[in-house]
């Protein structure tokens, strides 16, 4: 191998190493990687920077602007609220939820249905006295299981029929992967419905935790006659400066005042409600008449009470609070929102609030108002698993263009009247002129932080093929599976990006994946596209991480998971999943 191979296959292992641990933001990670190419010389500024005007990636970008059109205009919140029916057992009600996903992230972004079911379906099983968890990990599975049937279903197959236009000058068409993709939806349904769902876990809401186990960090106070605090302002009193304890909220004459302001006066008989460590409440009992309550309360249920409420979002991958504490983040002023409590791989982290590095799929419990949530509902930097509001009337005048602008650049690409990146630009200009999204909501919707991961993918895949890395990785690939013929090397290609996307972004995955899938094709002198075909089904098929798909980060902390739920019911899902693929494959396809 040549010294640029060497570098290349270098740069990447060590890319890989940082993306699964989580070093910097993905794209970050990307970027660096990519420069490093392009500064040695491994790669041309054309070469590196291909994937920035590639016709995927641009495709990608077109499609948030219509998928944030069916958002907006209340569709799928209307729907997701119905969805569930009265309840008919545990596996029909399964069956319920996943059909319509299925059908509905086949053709929009997975991402905000599931962000719109996760509230409408742990409402639903609350009220019957059944766990949450029971359904969020399917609800997650069926959109992947969606987007794995047409193009458009998710950004990971625009990626590889991207790579195949500049590679082999060919395109998928909008529904070839449905050959292949509903096999695989109705495999993973029924194993859902059959089997997957006796290895659900039966987990604690972590809102309900919240609400019986407060006392583990919460703690109420009221001032009584002669305390110094009376008078004084939250600042002048020293309550912003507690350490492991944070003032949330003022409980007067049966009135909250939350968020509390540093200029807030305290008055005689106030109730004061710290969050943090309880092991600090030493500080407070040396206040001279501030008295613990005997009974904490727990907000008398915020969601109806006042204007304050505990709200609960997941923190995406495009926050800009990422790698910094909630404090050096100023959270509180940036947001008009206080941190409750973090859950992270479905337990609270048990440290002092201010100090907890956010990270991606962090569980936060907040106090804060309705004004939090529209203000950042249809944010990037949160994800919402609270309801804002009950449902209002719809848009209808918006509701009719969204639906109309979706059914038709389906059928026009469907058609082949238009190809699915002229039918998705022009679906956005009609959305844009018709102001049923606005220019600033059409530049908001879109997730620049996956656009740069996809266009570095792009480029540090033609380092791959350029140097010969792919081919020599393609090489051993095909070693270990010899003697059974293009099936085995097939098989292998699948398996290898299945691990990647698991442990990396499904993007990148793909775009590293697709270079070795072409070299393993040509070795053992098979067609390329039934490669090609493995490495868009895998690379979506992420089941067995919470890591591997954002849907599954969605749902992570609000289901209360552990990182072995999603492996034990995932694992044997991602097998299920290739063996079908192996057998639709090259049926369809051919070699």
């Amino acid at each position: 191998m040549t010294a640029s191979g060497i570098l290349t296959i270098a740069v990447v292992l060590v890319m890989l190493g940082a993306l699964a641990f989580e070093v910097l933001a993905p794209d970050v990670i990307l970027f660096v990687s990519l420069a490093i190419l392009f500064l040695t010389g491994v790669l041309t500024p054309q070469e590196a920077f291909q994937g920035f005007s590639n016709q995927g990636m641009l495709t990608v970008g077109i499609l948030f602007i219509v998928a944030y059109a069916a958002q907006a205009s209340g569709i799928l919140e209307s729907f997701a609220g119905r969805i569930m029916g009265r309840g008919e057992g545990l596996r029909r009600s399964l069956l319920r939820m996943s059909a319509p996903v299925v059908a509905m992230s086949a053709f929009l972004n997975n991402t905000p249905i599931v962000v719109m079911f996760t509230p409408a379906i742990r409402d639903w099983a609350r009220a019957r006295g059944l766990s949450p968890s029971k359904f969020l990990i399917p609800l997650s599975y069926a959109s992947i299981f969606g987007g794995v049937c047409t193009l458009i279903g998710t950004s990971t197959n625009l990626v590889v029929n991207g790579l195949l236009q500049q590679e082999m000058g060919r395109s998928l068409s909008l529904f070839e992967l449905a050959w292949v993709g509903v096999p695989t939806a109705v495999a993973g349904t029924l194993y859902l419905v059959t089997v997957g769902h006796r290895l659900l876990p039966d987990h604690r809401d972590p809102v309900e935790d919240l609400k019986e186990s407060g006392r583990e960090y919460l703690v109420e106070m009221e001032i009584r006659r002669g305390c110094a605090l009376v008078g004084k302002t939250v600042l002048e009193a020293g309550l912003r400066n507690l350490q492991g304890l944070f003032l949330v909220e003022i409980f007067r004459d049966g009135e909250s005042i939350a968020p509390v302001k540093p200029t807030d006066r305290m008055k005689l008989g106030d109730r004061l409600v710290f969050t943090g460590l309880v092991s600090s409440i030493a500080q407070l009992q040396r206040i001279e008449h501030l008295i613990p309550v005997d009974t904490p309360r727990m907000y008398h249920d915020l969601r109806r009470s006042g204007d304050a409420r505990i709200i609960e979002a997941v923190v995406s991958r495009a926050s800009p609070m990422l790698g910094q504490t909630i404090k050096q983040g100023n959270f509180r002023a940036r947001y008009n929102a206080v941190v409750l409590a973090v859950h992270r791989h479905g337990e609270r982290i048990r440290a002092k609030i201010g100090d907890i590095v956010l990270k991606p799929g962090d569980t936060l419990l907040l106090l804060a108002s309705d004004d939090f949530l529209k203000t950042w509902n249809r944010s990037r930097e949160f994800y919402m698993i609270s309801k804002a509001t009950d449902l209002g009337a719809l848009d209808r005048v918006k509701s009719i263009t969204s639906v109309v602008c979706l059914g038709g650049m389906i059928v026009l690409a469907g058609l082949g009247i238009l190809s699915i990146f002229k039918a998705a630009i022009l679906a956005a200009v009609v959305l844009i002129l018709t102001r049923t999204v606005t220019p600033s909501e059409a530049r908001r919707s879109i997730e620049w932080n996956v656009l740069i991961v996809i266009a570095c993918a792009f480029g540090i895949s033609k380092a791959l093929d350029k140097t010969g890395a792919a081919a020599v990785i393609a090489q051993s690939l095909v070693g270990t599976v010899q003697g059974l013929g293009p099936l085995g090397a097939l098989g292998a290609v699948y398996l290898v990006t299945s691990i990647l996307t698991e442990v990396i972004t499904n993007n990148a995955a793909a775009a590293l994946a697709f270079p070795i899938a072409i070299s393993a094709a040509a070795q053992v002198e098979a067609d390329p596209m039934p490669f090609v075909i493995a490495v868009a089904v895998a690379a979506s098929a992420a089941f067995a991480t919470p890591f591997g798909y954002q849907t599954n980060m969605i749902v992570y902390g609000p289901g209360g998971y552990r990182f072995r739920d999603f492996l034990r019911i995932g694992l044997p899902l991602n097998l299920l999943f290739m063996v079908v693929a192996l057998l639709v494959i090259p049926r369809v396809w051919g070699f």
